[in-house]
């Protein structure tokens, strides 16, 4: 490896230095575009680095596609559905982020952002609104996925959950 040539992030399929946000897996080196895609890799590595004979998803061209809909106790006001929309959405691998009042739709690649990412990045835009934001936006999202269990155990028609 020449230190100047940039390589492939193996996440998001950027160019980038060498030295960035570098990591060492199974005696090859990668580097990332972001610590996201660093954290990304390092938690699942083989849904990015296949092996013989055996392409990883990633290397497949797969996405995917995550929707998580989520209903807090108190709407947003158009400021603040800006905002939640502005800070999630700037994460890589975020699709869409839909807010309606009090419901927020998120539509995410799940090769490339973490539902810890996420609920990171929701507990951030909440603290940048005050208020208690942080606190509702987190819970909110986190207790998403209880309510989708529960929903799949009932006998009745779907959760809605994906």
């Amino acid at each position: 490896m020449k230190d100047k040539e940039p390589i492939k992030d193996v996440v998001c399929g950027m160019w980038v230095d060498p030295t960035s946000f570098g990591a060492e897996y199974l005696g090859r080196h990668f580097a990332f575009c972001t610590a996201q895609c660093r954290e990304r890799f390092l938690a699942n590595p083989h849904l990015y680095v296949g092996l013989p004979g055996r392409p990883a998803p990633k290397q497949s061209g797969q996405t995917v596609l995550k929707r998580r809909r989520f209903v807090l106790d108190t709407a947003l006001d158009a400021y603040q559905a800006d905002s939640v929309r502005a800070r999630v959405g700037a994460l890589m691998g975020i699709e869409a982020v839909e807010v309606r009042g009090a419901e927020i739709v998120v539509t995410y690649d799940l090769l490339q952002a973490t539902a810890a990412q996420i609920e990171a990045a929701f507990a951030d835009a909440g603290a940048r609104l005050g208020s208690g934001w942080a606190e509702r936006l987190r819970r909110g999202f986190v207790h998403y996925t209880e309510e989708c269990e529960i929903g799949q155990l009932q006998v009745g028609p779907p959760s809605g959950c994906h």
